[in-house]
């Protein structure tokens, strides 16, 4: 099991930066798939980036050229680097980690999450 811990959220104006960190309890060098996501009031959960083991990332459309996702394995921390922020980046900003353990049983474990605010 695995305890994730966000912080780095909350107030910016639009066209600022900030960047998360969602610390873990345990080594993360194993585990699959690390990510960020975000839930705005009144909408869905949806995907922001994720960075598998192995290095590869992939972002959604709507913050290419705008985000970083990375992972330090050594100090067991994810990142999100999150640069030209907008009024619609605004949302609760929430770390997964997921993946298969040795005995292929699946985990899938979450943040408390952190809230992001951009002002116009």
């Amino acid at each position: 099991q695995v305890q994730l811990v966000e912080s780095g959220g909350g107030l910016v104006q639009a066209g600022g930066s900030l960047r998360l960190s969602c610390a873990a309890s345990r080594s993360i060098f194993s585990i699959n798939r690390m990510g960020w996501y975000r839930q705005a009031p009144g909408k869905q959960r949806e995907l922001v980036a994720i960075i598998t083991s192995g290095g590869t990332t992939n972002y959604a459309d709507s913050v290419k050229g705008r985000f970083t996702i990375s992972r330090d394995n050594v100090k067991n921390t994810l990142y999100l680097q999150m640069n030209s922020l907008k009024p619609e980046d605004t949302a609760v900003y929430y770390c997964n980690a997921f993946g298969f353990d040795q005995n292929l049983r699946r985990y899938d474990y979450w943040g408390q999450g952190t809230q992001v605010t951009v002002s116009s």
